[in-house]
C-alpha cells in the first residue's frame, strides 16, 4: 500500500523535494525512480531540466549544487542520483562539526527541484538526524527484500496484473530457476508475455519451451519424487543433475530438500492438519499441502529427522568437509541410498 500510495501521489503531482529510495531490493528503487523520471517533466522539459548523476562520479557537494539551480522554462528540475550508495560516507558525514550537508539541504530544500537518491543495498539509520530531516521534508522509501516463500505469490500477482494467469507448478519452476531476483523474474515474464500469442495461462510447457527450464528434471520434481517414494524417478532426476552440474549444483539442491523435509517434520507436529492451517504454518500454497501430507504419511517423524541429519551431512561434504574427493555424483547417490534405506 505504501508503494501504491507513493506512485499515486506522484501521478497526482503531490510532489516532494527529496525522494530517498533505499534498501536491499533494487527492483522497487529502479521502478520508482523510473516512474518519477517519466511523470514529472514533459519530453520537451527534460532536455534542460532532467539531470542524471552517478554516485561514483560526483561528490555530494556537486549533487546539492545541482539541486540548488533553478529550472529553465519549467515548474521543476529533476536531479536523479543513481548508485547513491557510493556517496554513503559523504551522506552520513559531519562537515567541520557542523550539520551534515544533506541534513542542512533537507531542512531548506530548493522548492523547484526534485532530488532523487537511488541508494541500493543499504539504508539510513532512522536514529540519524539526516534521516529525520529527509523524512520531514521529503519521502524515504525502504525497498525490502522479499522472503523466498513470498516469491511465488509475487509472481502470481505480477502475472495477474498483466492480465494472465500462471499454474502453481509453473510458478514454482520460475521461483526455483530465478530465485528472489525480482528484476530477473520480471525480464522472464516480459519474454513469456511476448510469446503467449493469445494464450492466457503460463504453463510449465511454455516455460520449458521458451526459458529452458525442464518441467520434469528440476528440484521441485525431485522433492516430489522423494515425498512420494518414487525412487525410480528420483534416480532419473539425480542422474540428469549429475550430467548437468553447472545448471543443477548440489549446493543448491540440498538446501531445497532440507527445507522440504523440515516442513514435513513441522507437518508431523501440527495438531490441526486442515489445508488452511497447514498452508499457514508451513508458509506454502494450499495447492501443495497434499505434497507434505503424502510425505508425512510415507516417512514417520523419526525417519524425517534422520533424513534432515543426512542432508546436513551431505551439505557439508558438498562443501568439501571430510569428503574432499567425493564428486557431486557420489553425493547424489549417497543421498538417494540413505533416504531410501
Amino acid at each position: 500500500m505504501e508503494l501504491k500510495s507513493l506512485l499515486q501521489d506522484i501521478k497526482q503531482r503531490k510532489l516532494k523535494p527529496i525522494y530517498f529510495l533505499m534498501g536491499e531490493e533494487p527492483y522497487y528503487i529502479d521502478k520508482i525512480a523510473e516512474f518519477l523520471g517519466d511523470n514529472i517533466l514533459t519530453e520537451d522539459e527534460k532536455a534542460f531540466n532532467q539531470t542524471t548523476l552517478y554516485g561514483k562520479d560526483v561528490s555530494l557537494d556537486e549533487v546539492l549544487s545541482t539541486a540548488k539551480r533553478f529550472p529553465m522554462m519549467a515548474e521543476y528540475q529533476v536531479v536523479m542520483v543513481k548508485e547513491a550508495q557510493d556517496l554513503s560516507r559523504e551522506i552520513l558525514a559531519q562537515v567541520d562539526k557542523k550539520k551534515n550537508q544533506l541534513e542542512a539541504y533537507a531542512e531548506n530544500p530548493q522548492a523547484t527541484s526534485i532530488l532523487i537518491f537511488c541508494y541500493k543495498y543499504k539504508k539510513l539509520d532512522k536514529r540519524k538526524k539526516v534521516y529525520k530531516a529527509i523524512a520531514k521534508s521529503g519521502v524515504i522509501f525502504e525497498s525490502k527484500k522479499l522472503y523466498d516463500n513470498q516469491i511465488p505469490t509475487w509472481i502470481r500477482d505480477e502475472v495477474k496484473r498483466r492480465g494472465y494467469s500462471i499454474s502453481p507448478k509453473a510458478t514454482h519452476l520460475l521461483t526455483e530457476f530465478l530465485g528472489s531476483d525480482l528484476g530477473k523474474i520480471t525480464n522472464e515474464i516480459d519474454k513469456l508475455e511476448l510469446i503467449l500469442n493469445g494464450r492466457k495461462e503460463i504453463t510449465p510447457e511454455i516455460i520449458e519451451e521458451n526459458i529452458g527450464i525442464s518441467k520434469d528434471f528440476n528440484n521441485f520434481e525431485l522433492q516430489k519424487a522423494f515425498g512420494t517414494k518414487d525412487f525410480t524417478k528420483a534416480y532419473r532426476i539425480i542422474d540428469y543433475f549429475s550430467q548437468n552440474q553447472k545448471n543443477h549444483p548440489i549446493v543448491l539442491t540440498i538446501p531445497i530438500l532440507y527445507n522440504f523435509f523440515s516442513k514435513v517434520l513441522l507437518y508431523h507436529g501440527l495438531k490441526d492438519k486442515s489445508k488452511g492451517n497447514v498452508a499457514s504454518n508451513l508458509k506454502v500454497s494450499p495447492y501443495f499441502v497434499s505434497d507434505y501430507s503424502t510425505a508425512a504419511n510415507n516417512y514417520p517423524m523419526r525417519q524425517v529427522s534422520g533424513i534432515i541429519a543426512t542432508l546436513r551431512e551431505i551439505d557439508m561434504k558438498g562443501k568439501g568437509v571430510d569428503a574432499a574427493s567425493a564428486t557431486p555424483t557420489d553425493l547424489y547417490k549417497e543421498l538417494l541410498f540413505k533416504i531410501r534405506s
